[in-house]
């Protein structure tokens, strides 16, 4: 179960929007609206391609090589 502790003079306006950030990144809130109503075969195919999109994306740009002379490079010649 997702918790978080209040700090010690902390609004509590400001506990409940880290609750929901909490939430929102465990896939809660997003699970609780999936379930709220019916979801059709179509419509969870979509769903079930944006999220496969998504993760393609994520591991596309963390796998991507580096181009030579870009910043952070070393030079390759001494001269």
């Amino acid at each position: 179960m997702t918790e978080i502790q209040i700090r010690k003079g902390e609004p509590v306006d400001r506990a409940l929007k880290r609750l929901k950030t909490k939430l929102e990144m465990d896939g809660i809130l997003e699970e609780v609206r999936r379930l709220r109503a019916h979801e059709t075969p179509i419509q969870r195919t979509r769903r079930k391609a944006r999220a496969a999109a998504k993760r393609g994306k994520i591991r596309y740009r963390f796998t991507l090589p580096k181009a030579p002379g870009a910043p952070g490079d070393a030079p390759t010649s001494p001269a």
